[in-house]
């Protein structure tokens, strides 16, 4: 067998091998692996496969942070990772990220060690019914029988190389819209057997095929091309995973730019950052006629509202998510959606299109203000010595002041470059950042797909493992609040043999579930059955947690503080910044 060790002893190690070199064929670079015995022929076959040079491993110590590990390095680099895990409840654990990866089009490879067939039903120790224990989330499973003891021979090889191609294939969107898919593979005992420097090879670089495994999406739709009307009266609006792309449609329609913050596109001349309080205006929002859509709108009600209007003419344009973005048919407006795969824009805008686009712009920057413009420098440089004396007040005064909401995304916001990552979970401060950043063309994540607050920290530390095989200076930020830092506490545990990444875990702590504050649900209820049941809140002392992990930890109380603390260079650390708000 040209591909595996030549009979190992165990026909579970000779497959596991084969598997991964398939794997690595079909361009899966990344496989995260928590450690389990059914699962160990595949562990340490990936960990030889590694030290060969054809993988990068990742080592978690529970399956839920496995998944979001693996989300995250899929997000990054556009590729399915592959999450390994042993059987039981060991594979419901990554429920949560596969639901993601499903609704946010990312795709994923689960690989799930089971029981033989002749220890399935029978009330065998972690065994329970694991082909398509995801439901409709994958797309693509297999249930693959256990190897024999007659080893894996070249027909078999064969058949798992088809196998594997058939699932990256499927994972990457070739034919359908990218997500995860699941291979279940039985193994018999011997379980695993010992494998040697030289009993595996890495996959020649030639025959490597990055771009098979590269995300795509296959809508089967047609391209629309559209033209800026007579009566400009057309917004672009820029969805979670919108991409660039979106900047340049609203450029060529001369059309206001609704991007949220995780959009990929909240940059460019036309970008407007106060839209919800422009689409309730009815002097702007009430004289949109047509809107282009792409990515995942999920940050506000007023865009489903301005799309089920039937004097709106929507366009939106396939995203990988699994499902289409189509608030009108929720409601049974009389609204048409059109379904397209591409916008392209033909002719050119004339003043008019400016004009409408520039009020929005205008109005916007309004409604913003300046802000909080800081210490006058007029006044540092003054030769009035109380005017210097009244600078430097101000400036103490200043960096003394606690930190609000505001004021935290917009320090994250502007400590971050392109050679950076921005992860966004899903607390109030998202809202807050989506209603007040300015454009920068950055990328962003946020898990939007069920904007669930399980697993940020662990996507995190995902994208970041795959950003610094291509960034030497790229750090990955994570903002987000207490309870979502709560739900993803077991990512810190990340095991004493693994690197080291560069991420900042920035957490604002109010004590509690902010966001149900703005909830019809704080109108209607008791304030005591609100604080318990819905805003959760909670106390607890950060510090000895992380440290105790083997993070570092700072304190953020005020302006001043943060500034200094966002430019320590300590890595793996955990900012605390407890909000006056």
């Amino acid at each position: 067998m040209a591909d595996g060790p030549a009979g190992s002893g165990s026909p579970a190690t000779d497959f596991a091998v084969v598997l991964l070199r398939e794997l690595a064929r079909a361009g899966v670079t990344d496989v995260v692996v928590s450690p389990g015995s059914r699962s160990q022929a595949l562990a340490l076959a990936a960990v030889a496969l590694e030290r060969a040079g054809g993988i990068s491993v990742h080592v978690r110590l529970d399956e839920r942070t496995a998944g979001f590990t693996a989300l995250g390095l899929a997000v990054e680099s556009g590729r399915p990772a592959a999450v390994v895990t042993t059987s039981g409840t060991a594979v419901a654990n990554l429920h949560p990220a596969v639901l993601e990866a499903h609704h946010s089009g990312v795709p994923m490879v689960v690989v799930s060690a089971d029981r033989p067939a002749e220890l399935r039903g029978i009330g065998s120790n972690q065994t329970t019914v694991q082909p398509g224990i995801f439901g409709p989330a994958v797309a693509f499973v297999r249930d693959v029988d256990a190897p024999t003891e007659h080893g894996v021979d070249a027909s078999t090889a064969d058949t798992v190389r088809t196998l594997v191609r058939q699932a990256v294939a499927a994972a990457a969107g070739h034919t359908g819209q990218p997500g995860p898919v699941q291979l279940n593979v039985a193994f018999r005992e011997p379980l695993s057997a010992g494998l040697g420097a030289d009993d595996v090879r890495a996959v020649p670089e030639d025959e490597v095929d990055l771009a098979f495994a590269a995300r795509r999406v296959h809508s089967g739709l047609p391209v629309v091309e559209l033209t800026p009307d007579d009566e400009p009266a057309t917004v672009v609006v820029a969805g979670h995973d919108a991409g660039p792309d979106a900047e340049r449609i609203a450029w060529e329609l001369g059309a206001p730019l609704i991007a949220e913050v995780s959009s990929g596109a909240r940059f460019g001349r036309n970008l407007v950052v106060a839209y919800r309080e422009l689409l309730r205006d009815p002097a702007f929002g009430g004289a949109v006629r047509r809107a282009v859509v792409l990515g995942h709108p999920t940050l506000s009600r007023e865009v489903p509202a301005l799309l089920q209007r039937p004097d709106v003419e929507t366009f939106v344009v396939r995203g990988p998510g699994a499902d289409p973005f189509d608030p009108a048919r929720a409601s049974r407006a009389e609204a048409a959606t059109t379904f397209v795969s591409d916008v392209r824009v033909a002719g050119r805008t004339r003043p008019e299109h400016r004009a409408w686009v520039g009020r929005w712009v205008s109005a916007s920057r309004a409604l913003l203000g300046d802000g909080d413009a800081g210490p006058d420098l007029d006044a540092k440089r003054s030769s009035d010595r109380a005017e210097r004396n009244r600078f430097l007040r101000d400036e103490v005064a200043l960096r003394r002041r606690p930190v609000d909401r505001t004021m935290l995304a917009d320090a994250v916001w502007g400590a971050t470059w392109p050679h950076d990552r921005l992860v966004l979970g899903a607390s109030q401060i998202i809202r807050v950042a989506d209603g007040h950043v300015p454009g920068k063309a950055i990328r962003v994540h946020a898990n939007r797909g069920l904007a669930g607050i399980d697993g940020t920290v662990s996507t995190a530390l995902g994208i970041a493992a795959a950003l610094e095989r291509t960034s030497a200076a790229g750090t990955t930020r994570v903002l987000l609040g207490d309870l979502t830092l709560l739900h993803d506490l077991g990512a810190l545990v990340t095991g004493s043999e693994e690197p080291r990444r560069r991420v900042q875990v920035i957490v604002g702590n109010d004590a509690g579930g902010a966001i149900f504050r703005g909830l019809e649900v704080a109108e209607t209820t008791p304030a005591a059955d609100m604080r318990r049941m819905m805003t959760t809140p909670q106390e607890f002392d950060l510090e000895p947690v992380v440290t105790g992990l083997g993070w570092e930890y700072r304190r953020a109380a005020t302006w001043g503080d943060l500034e200094r603390v966002l430019t320590d260079p300590a890595e793996r650390v955990v900012i605390e910044v407890p909000l006056a708000d």
